[in-house]
């Protein structure tokens, strides 16, 4: 559809560092840039009240941009952790060459990794914050790419 563009996902994170450390470490994304807008017209765009100090680093993976959003002036507000069948965004999806390789590094840089969710090909792990990745094969990437039409 013209006029419409993908732009990016965001993540609230509890330590950024830790966060940006998983994400480029773990899953290979890269810093596109990070910033610090002005608390004031971030509060009334988010719906927060001020005072936020809030930094947003933009990384970039296979055009996938992923916005990890840190509060520096405002607590985070802890929740369950999120189910499959709850509504609304449930888990980012990756592929890799190395599963077992990609699961050991998960635990070092912070991360979880649900055991009783491997079925062979697949296992889903969580984020220092929480947040769900599948982790799938390259082969399983490389067998759609095959597949899509031109």
């Amino acid at each position: 559809m013209a006029g419409v563009a993908f732009n990016h996902v965001g993540h609230c994170v509890t330590d950024l560092p830790r966060s940006r450390r998983f994400y480029e470490e773990v899953l290979g994304f890269e810093v596109e840039r990070e910033i610090t807008p002005p608390d004031d017209a971030s509060a009334k765009l988010l719906g927060l009240t001020p005072p936020l100090g809030m930094t947003a680093c933009y990384l970039r993976r296979d055009g996938l941009v992923l916005e990890l959003l840190h509060y520096a002036d405002k607590a985070t507000v802890a929740r369950p952790a999120r189910v499959m069948n709850e509504p609304g965004l449930t888990h980012l999806s990756v592929s890799v060459d190395d599963i077992a390789d990609t699961c050991r590094r998960v635990r070092e840089h912070g991360g979880e990794v649900l055991e009783g969710t491997d079925i062979g090909v697949g296992i889903f792990v969580r984020d220092p914050d929480g947040q769900l990745i599948e982790l799938l094969p390259m082969s399983y990437r490389e067998s759609l790419d095959a597949s899509s039409p031109g």
